[in-house]
C-alpha cells in the first residue's frame, strides 16, 4: 500500500456548535477564505468574459468555447493533478496556482484600458485560469476535509460548499454590475487583488505533510490505483456518475443564460448576473442548513435525488413567463445542487482509504473536466434551435444519466 502522505491533524477543539468547532482551526479558517475569495473572483471572471464575447460576437457558441478553455484542462489533467497532489506539497501547488491566475487578471485590466482587449486574449486567460483551478479539487478541498477533522468531515465539506455557492451567487452579481458600470478591466483588476490576497493567506497555513519524491511512473501507478479504489466502492462510483452527469447535462445552462437572457427575458447585464445567481443562492440557504446540523446522511442517493431535483428545475426553467419567476425557480434547484456539492466531496474523503483520498478526487476532477461536452453540445443547440430548447434537452439526458448511477447507489 502506497505510502499516507499527510497526517490529518486532530479535529477542532471549541464550543459545541459545529461552525464554532471549524472556526477554531486557523487552517481551516484560511483554506476556507481562499476558497470563497478565488472561487468568487473565478466567477466574476467567467460572467464577464461570456458578456463581452456575446457582445463582440453575437453568437452562444463563441461564448462556449470561451467557458470550455476554462474548463478544459481539468479533463485533460484532473487525474494527474489528484496524484501529483499526493506527492508535492499541495499549500504551495496552490500558492503557485493563485499567482497565475493573479498575473493573467492583471494583463485583462492593462489591456482592457488601453483599448486593445480581444476575446482571444480572454481564450488565452481563460485556459491558464483552468490550469490553476485543476488542483483545487485534489489539493485545497482534501486540505480543507483535514483541517476540520474527521469527526467534522460533512459539516466541514457542507460550509465549504456554502461558500462556494455563496460565491456563485455574488460573482456573477459582482461581475455583471461592475462590466456595466465601470468595464472589463476593473472587474479583472478586483479579481487580481482578491488572487493577491489568497496567497498571502496560503503562506500563513501550516499542515504537515510528508514528502516524497517525484517520478512520473508512480504518479502514473497512483492514477491507476485511484481508478481501482473507485471500482472497489459502489458509493464512489456513484459520485463519478452523477459529477459527470451534473458537469456535461447540468451545470452547462450556464454558458448560454446570457443568450436566454437576452432573447426570452431582454435582460440587462446585471439582469444576467441575478439570473446566473439565481442557482447558487439557493444553494447557499440549503448549505447552510446542512453546515448547522449535526448527524448530516452520509447517502450516495440523497445526492442522487438533489442532482435530480436540479435537473427538473431545467426543465422547467425556459416556460417561465419573466425574469423573476425564473430566478425563482433557480433557486429552488439550488437545493439539489447543495447537497450534490456537499456529497460528491464528502463520500471520496471518507470512502476511500486516506493515502488515496486525493487519486479519487483527481478523478472526480476529470468527470467534472469533461463539463466542456456538454459547454459545446448546448452552445452549437442554442445556436441551431434557441437556448430554451437546448436547456430542456440536455437537462433530459441527465436525468437518464442519473437512472443508471441510482442502483449503483442504492445497491450494496
Amino acid at each position: 500500500m502506497p505510502q499516507q502522505d499527510s497526517t490529518p491533524p486532530p479535529g477542532p477543539t471549541g464550543g459545541d456548535h459545529p461552525l464554532r468547532r471549524l472556526f477554531a482551526s486557523p487552517d481551516f479558517v484560511r483554506l476556507w477564505a481562499v476558497g470563497g475569495l478565488a472561487n468568487a473572483m473565478r466567477w466574476v471572471e467567467i460572467l464577464v468574459a461570456a458578456v463581452f464575447t456575446f457582445e463582440v460576437t453575437g453568437s452562444a457558441l463563441a461564448v462556449s468555447l470561451i467557458a470550455v478553455l476554462r474548463a478544459l484542462p481539468m479533463f485533460v489533467a484532473g487525474a494527474a493533478a489528484g496524484a501529483i497532489a499526493e506527492v508535492l506539497d499541495r499549500r504551495r501547488l496552490l500558492m503557485a496556482g493563485q499567482a497565475v491566475v493573479c498575473l493573467c487578471a492583471i494583463a485583462v485590466a492593462l489591456l482592457d484600458w488601453a483599448g486593445q482587449l480581444a476575446v482571444w486574449h480572454l481564450a488565452i486567460v481563460n485556459l491558464l485560469g483552468g490550469l490553476a483551478w485543476t488542483g483545487e479539487m485534489a489539493a485545497r478541498r482534501r486540505m480543507v476535509s483535514e483541517a476540520a477533522g474527521e469527526g467534522m468531515v460533512v459539516q466541514g465539506m457542507a460550509f465549504d460548499s456554502t461558500t462556494s455557492n455563496t460565491t456563485r451567487m455574488a460573482g456573477p452579481l459582482i461581475g455583471g454590475l461592475i462590466y456595466q458600470t465601470l468595464g472589463a478591466g476593473a472587474a479583472y483588476a478586483l479579481a487580481a487583488a482578491c488572487y493577491a490576497v489568497a496567497i498571502v493567506l496560503l503562506a500563513g497555513v501550516r499542515m504537515p505533510q510528508v514528502p516524497r519524491r517525484f517520478a512520473a511512473r508512480q504518479v502514473l501507478a497512483d492514477m491507476v490505483d485511484g481508478v481501482g479504489v473507485v471500482r472497489r466502492h459502489r458509493p464512489l462510483q456513484a459520485v463519478i456518475l452523477v459529477t459527470i452527469g451534473m458537469n456535461v447535462f447540468g451545470f452547462c445552462y450556464t454558458a448560454v443564460l446570457p443568450a436566454l437572457g437576452t432573447l426570452a427575458f431582454g435582460a440587462s447585464p446585471f439582469q444576467i448576473g441575478l439570473l446566473t445567481a439565481a442557482e447558487p443562492a439557493g444553494a447557499l440557504i440549503t448549505g447552510l442548513a446542512l453546515a448547522t446540523r449535526r448527524g448530516v446522511p452520509m447517502r450516495s442517493g440523497l445526492m442522487i435525488g438533489g442532482a435530480a431535483g436540479f435537473m427538473v428545475a431545467l426543465l422547467a426553467l425556459p416556460a417561465m413567463p419573466a425574469i423573476w419567476q425564473a430566478v425563482g425557480l433557480l433557486m429552488l434547484g439550488g437545493i439539489g445542487t447543495a447537497l450534490f456539492a456537499t456529497l460528491q466531496t464528502a463520500i471520496p474523503v471518507t470512502v476511500a482509504p486516506p493515502e488515496a483520498r486525493s487519486r479519487v478526487l483527481g478523478l472526480v476532477t476529470t468527470c467534472i473536466g469533461m463539463g466542456p461536452v456538454g459547454v459545446l453540445a448546448i452552445g452549437a443547440l442554442a445556436d441551431a434551435r434557441g437556448p430554451g430548447f437546448a436547456i430542456i434537452l440536455m437537462a433530459a439526458l441527465g436525468l437518464l444519466l442519473f437512472a443508471v448511477a441510482a442502483p449503483r447507489a442504492l445497491r450494496r
